[in-house]
């Protein structure tokens, strides 16, 4: 087991958008490993690379049971949208209602290269746009209304972790061909 250190608010590996993987090897399963271990301690419904300090579009997913992972992914929003409570692990013991579309589909590929399709509503639709907001430097607190972000920013800044030092960014080990670094 990989537990790795879980980014905070304030690293701009979160508002940076992922590169997308184009070697899948066993830097990417290992990858995958560390993330499913680092969401399941913490716990979590999800876990995106960048929250460990990986600019890849990968992203893992614990909801109902059901523990997977996803890469590369590109989605398909549902008309339907749903409110609910939604946290982060990148903002540890803030949960805002935040309004998703209800149900999603999901294309990319598993660890291996191979397509993957997934469909989800409620929880895991949620988690899915969660993520894949992260690949692309979106935090859940930017869906907020005005008035609910300014009381996330109060919240954050008065929080205990705010402000810890920031921790190296790390560099991709895949080939990004110039793009994304």
């Amino acid at each position: 087991m990989s537990v790795q250190r879980i980014r905070l608010f304030g690293d701009p590996v979160l508002r940076t958008r992922a590169a997308e993987v184009v070697d899948f090897d066993k830097e990417l399963r290992t990858l995958v490993k560390d993330l499913t271990d680092t969401m399941l301690d913490a716990p979590g419904a999800g876990l995106a690379a960048p929250q460990i300090g990986v600019g890849l579009r990968v992203f893992v997913y614990h909801v109902d049971g059901i523990v997977g992972h996803l890469v590369n992914p590109v989605l398909d929003l549902g008309l339907q949208e749903q409110s609910g409570e939604e946290g982060c692990l990148s903002l540890p013991d803030l949960a805002y209602d935040t309004r998703r579309a209800l149900d999603v589909v999901a294309r990319g590929e598993n660890m291996w290269g191979e397509p993957v399709f997934l469909e989800g509503s409620e929880l895991l639709a949620r988690a899915i746009q969660h993520e894949t907001d992260h690949l692309d430097g979106i935090l859940f607190i930017d869906r907020l209304d005005p008035q609910t972000r300014r009381e996330a920013m109060r919240a954050i800044r008065g929080a205990e972790w705010f402000g810890e030092p920031t921790p190296r960014v790390k560099v991709s080990p895949h080939s990004t061909f110039g793009l994304g670094m």
